[in-house]
Formats: structure tokens, sequence, C-alpha cells
């Protein structure tokens, strides 16, 4: 049991970024707007994230950690917005290619957040610390099974991507603003007609998706590591493809999410089951594994994905 409660563990740490920045992905997307830039969002929250980590536990170590890992992870979002404010400015109003922003964002962020850390430590690698693990949670903790499962050796970023998954299917399905926000994403002009901002909408989903990519990149770091080198690893493309597996849906994205989040769990930490260490596969066949059954998923399920209709086309007013 204790094996099977550290797998779960570990596919928490990978699913819940996967799932945040997914979600964020598809706010963005369901209001009309490509959002291929998820990976330099999460590149650039993580850095400013673990930069102010950085620089307040340096400066007083007695801040409680929880508290500042909130506020960190404001920092990430805020940052995430900024860069989501150049890529909104781009594709909506200069209308230029929505990829082409996307790229532009995904090539800019790793280089620019390593000359940073470079210039201000002569290193790339931002280093924080991590004390952020909590231990047992009084009560909930001495649950059995669930206890050690999602209450025992937990952080709080785990709680923050479940609520932040409830409130986005709440806001997507059962607000006047997640039904106009889909409006925008499926036919623009019938949204307009009865007086809807397109303009307002998807500034709003591009603004929000920043925010969740921001905050996804340093929920990503916390768990796995205590510094910061420029990278996530293709995070960012992997979920992407969770959101296009999960067909632009909260809970199908919740699925998908938890789907790769176990098989990245399994990948690093297949030393620790028997049965899979005795079968002698090289490690680099359980790193690729998750990257692989991405492309045959996608490959076998995106022709049943339905993309919103108006996704990547520039809002003309004067169009039909």
């Amino acid at each position: 049991m204790a094996m099977f409660y550290s797998i779960v563990q570990q596919s928490m740490f990978f699913m819940i970024p996967l799932l945040i920045v997914a979600l964020g992905g598809m706010f963005s997307e369901r209001s009309g707007i490509v959002n291929i830039a998820l990976e330099g969002k999460m590149v650039m929250g993580a850095f400013m994230g673990v930069l102010f980590l950085n620089t307040f536990q340096n400066s007083d170590p007695s801040i409680m950690d929880q508290g500042i890992l909130l506020l960190a992870l404001l920092v990430a979002m805020l940052t995430g917005m900024i860069m989501a404010l150049l890529h909104a400015f781009a594709s909506i109003n200069l209308k230029a290619n929505q990829i082409i922003s996307g790229i532009a964002i995904n090539m800019f962020a790793p280089a620019f957040a390593v000359y940073l850390a470079i210039f201000m430590f002569d290193t790339q690698h931002v280093s924080f610390l991590n004390q952020f693990r909590i231990t047992s949670i009084p009560l909930l903790g001495s649950i059995p099974i669930l206890g050690p499962l999602f209450f025992q050796g937990v952080y709080i970023t785990t709680y923050i991507g479940f609520l932040i998954f409830g409130i986005s299917a709440f806001v997507l399905y059962k607000t006047k603003f997640g039904l106009r926000l889909r409006a925008c994403g499926e036919h623009p002009q019938a949204a307009d007609s009865v007086g809807v901002s397109v303009i307002g909408m998807r500034y709003a989903g591009v603004l929000i998706s920043g925010a969740l990519a921001g905050m996804g990149g340093l929920i990503w770091i916390i768990p796995i590591a205590n510094s910061f080198s420029g990278s996530v690893l293709g995070y960012g493309f992997l979920a992407l493809a969770v959101l296009i597996f999960g067909a632009w849906k909260p809970k199908r994205i919740l699925f998908a999410a938890f789907f790769f989040g176990i098989l990245q769990a399994i990948s690093s930490s297949f030393t620790g089951i028997p049965f899979l260490a005795q079968l002698g596969i090289p490690a680099a066949f359980y790193a690729m594994l998750p990257y692989v059954l991405t492309l045959l998923f996608l490959a076998f399920t995106s022709k049943n994905s339905q993309a919103p209709k108006a996704v990547g086309e520039p809002y003309d007013k004067g169009g039909r």
C-alpha cells in the first residue's frame, strides 16, 4: 500500500500543473484565441515566482512558509498575465497570426529568464528553500486510506488545483461570463449582435489563461525541485495536448491530466516498483513513455475533439 500511496501522490505533483495550465488554455481557446504560448508563460511565471521566494526567504526566513508560497503564486499569476497581454494585443488588436505570436513568446521566455538569472546571480539556477510540504493535515491525515493519499505529505498547491478546476467548470457553464466566452469562440458575430464585447471577452480569456499558466509554472517546480533553470521541460506543450485530448471541456481535461500524471509518476519512480524494475527496460523508455502515448492518443482521438469553431480566426466586426 505504501507504494500505491507514493505513486498516487507523485501523480498529483505532475497532474495538478497540467490541469491548471490546460484549464488556462481552455479559457483562451474557448474565447477564440489559439494559445500555444502556455510553455513560455509557465517559464516566466515559474522564474518570477522562484525569484520572489529566493528574495524574501533570504531577507526574512521567519516568514510563514505557506504564506510566502501563496504570495509567490500571485506573483507568478501576474507575470503570466503580463505575458498574456502581449499575446492578446498581437492576436486581437493587430490581428497577427496567433500561432506565430505564441511561438515568439515560447522562444523569448526561456532566453529572457536565463539572461536575467545570469545577470542577477551569475548562474542560470535560481534556488529557494523548499519547505512547503505539509507532513499531515490535522484530523484529515488520520483518515484510513484517504488520509495517506490526499492529506499526508501534500502541498497546498494540490488543493488549489482542484479548487481552480471546480471554479473553472462553474464559471464556464453556470455563469453569463462563461456563456459569453463560449459564444465568442463559436460565433463571435452572433455574440456581438446581442451586445457582447468580443474583444473584451477575448482579452479576458487570454488574461485568465496567462494567470493560470504562470501559476502552473511555479506549481510544477514546487514539489520536484529547489531551483529553477529556465525550463519547464515541455510541460506547456503537454498541457496543450491535455487540452486537446480533453476536448476543451473541464471534466475531460481533469481525466486527461490525471492519466498523464500517472504516466509521469511511473516514469520517474519505476525503479521502486518491483514488477517494472525486474523487466530490465532502459530508463529512457519510461522517460519517453508519457510523450509517446500523448502522440498516440492525440492521433486516435483528435478527430473526435471538436475545437471551438472560431478559434484562431481574428475577429472582423463586418464579417459573416
